[in-house]
């Protein structure tokens, strides 16, 4: 387990993005659109070209959507999960995790590469689900989800979702004459995004500088049941579904190790996209990406014994 070599490509990163948002604190919401309009898309496809598209990936993709929902339906079935995270940036930052940006890096340091397929799929299946269902939700429309006209509605979310245009993009270079040059030039954007992504989390960090021991405190208090269903509840729900479907140990590894990873991003950018809870947002990507660094790796040692 190289979890020095995790750390040193994770915490430049973020310090780099600390600093930037120390000079300009607007600058993750200039930078957030373009991310979600052009750089997921390019990022995606990147990563499904490097793996090629194989049955791996539907199957982890279809365990994602499987653990994630069960998790977003106990939130909203059990009254006290219910009442005590009734915030909907909150509930989906519970259940989507930053399986790109952390959890690929996570996988391809403690994990064979025969894993990387399933990582990928379970990142493409989360992320389907997120920037199809997460604008929609933060936007204020949740209860037209079940109305008459939800059908387009979704229908339309998923077609303008960043990653349904990543796997159509990606497609489409896999069936063109030049899907080998193309796939080689695309790992290097898919990279940058990666990078980009990071920085905005960690122009986020900027805030605790400037906070009280008081303030953070009370910050905690209000994530502090996202983070443990977040860190702790989704990938215990995962590893149960992977013993009870007596997955391979391969892919219970990958997938439990997705699972783990902390509040996605697209939760942040989301949000400041629909200027919609911010700073429950930035308080949930922040402080689960910090637990995260600690928890991942008590994962991994969990799925040796």
């Amino acid at each position: 387990m190289n979890v020095i070599s995790l750390l040193t490509e994770l915490i430049p990163c973020l310090l780099i993005g600390y600093l930037l948002g120390k000079f300009n604190e607007n600058l993750s919401v200039v930078i957030a659109r373009p991310l979600i309009n052009f750089g997921i898309p390019i990022s995606l496809m990147g990563l499904l070209l490097k793996v090629g598209l194989k049955m791996d990936l539907i199957e982890s993709a279809l365990m994602a959507l499987v653990a994630i929902g069960i998790l977003m339906t106990i939130l909203v079935v059990i009254p006290q999960l219910r009442e005590s995270i009734s915030c909907k940036t909150l509930q989906l930052g519970s259940g989507f995790g930053n399986t790109g940006y952390f959890g690929i890096p996570v996988a391809l340091t403690l994990l064979p590469s025969q894993a990387l397929g399933y990582s990928i799929g379970f990142d493409l299946g989360a992320t389907l689900f997120i920037w199809s269902l997460g604008p929609l939700l933060l936007g204020g429309d949740a209860h037209q989800l079940l109305g008459s006209r939800n059908c387009n509605g979704v229908l339309k979310a998923l077609i303008k979702s960043p990653a349904s245009k990543g796997l159509i993009g990606a497609l489409l270079v896999q069936v063109s004459p030049w899907h080998i040059q193309l796939t080689s030039f695309l790992w290097g954007p898919s990279k940058i995004v990666i990078i980009l992504a990071l920085v905005v989390v960690g122009m986020r960090l900027g805030w605790i500088g400037t906070s009280t021991s008081s303030s953070i405190r009370t910050k905690l208090r209000v994530i502090k049941l996202s983070l443990i269903m977040k860190l702790l509840g989704l990938p215990s729900l995962m590893f149960c579904l992977c013993l009870l479907l007596k997955l391979p140990n391969l892919m219970r590894n990958a997938l439990v190790l997705q699972s783990a990873a902390p509040t996605a991003i697209s939760i942040l950018l989301i949000s400041q996209a629909n200027s919609h809870e911010e700073e429950k947002a930035s308080s949930l990507v922040v402080f689960s990406t910090i637990f995260a660094l600690i928890t991942i790796p008590l994962w991994s040692l969990i799925l040796k014994i």
